[in-house]
This record gives C-alpha cells, structure tokens and sequence, in this order.
C-alpha cells in the first residue's frame, strides 16, 4: 500500500485565492473567515452556491480577497470535511 492511496485531487488556490476558516456566521450571506495569509475577512457566499452548499463554523473554504477593499472577499469554493483533514495533513492550512 503506498501513502496517496486515498488521496484525493483537490481544487487548490488560483490567483488571487487563499484558504481560509469560517469562524463566525454573520447572516445576510456573509460570514467572517480567517484567512491563511492572517488576516481576518468578512466573505460574502454567492447566489449561485445559496442554497446549493451550506456553509458553516470551521468549515474550510477558498476565498478570492476583493481588489478595492482587502478586508472583504467572495466565497468560491466549500471543501469537505475528508477534504479538509487532507489538506491539513499536507500542512496547507493550520487550525
């Protein structure tokens, strides 16, 4: 048996993308993510992932930070929970 059996390809940063943890649910389809370059960012959840994934508490998401305000930034990805335990093993997200 070799180590990547069960490894999955994951959908990795693109740009100007970063992994981020939800930490706090704001309502209004936002929420508040701790990013992995250390900031803290409230994100908004687009309309085309409404009601089609739901996001919680210390799910793992990829966000894109706005260009004109850093401290904002649009949800773009939604990783499982098997997701994200691998991401963490392979040391791209702490927490």
């Amino acid at each position: 048996m070799s180590d990547n059996e069960g490894r999955k390809n994951l959908r990795m940063p693109e740009g100007d993308e970063v992994f981020a943890v939800v930490t706090n649910m704001l309502g209004a389809n936002r929420v508040k993510v701790r990013c992995m370059d250390g900031t803290e960012r409230t994100a908004r959840i687009p309309g085309r992932m409404q009601k089609r994934i739901w996001i919680r508490e210390d799910d793992v998401v990829l966000v894109e930070p706005w260009d004109w305000q850093d401290e904002k930034a649009d949800v773009v990805w939604r990783y499982e929970k098997q997701e994200a335990d691998q991401l963490r093993q392979e040391g791209h997200i702490t927490g």
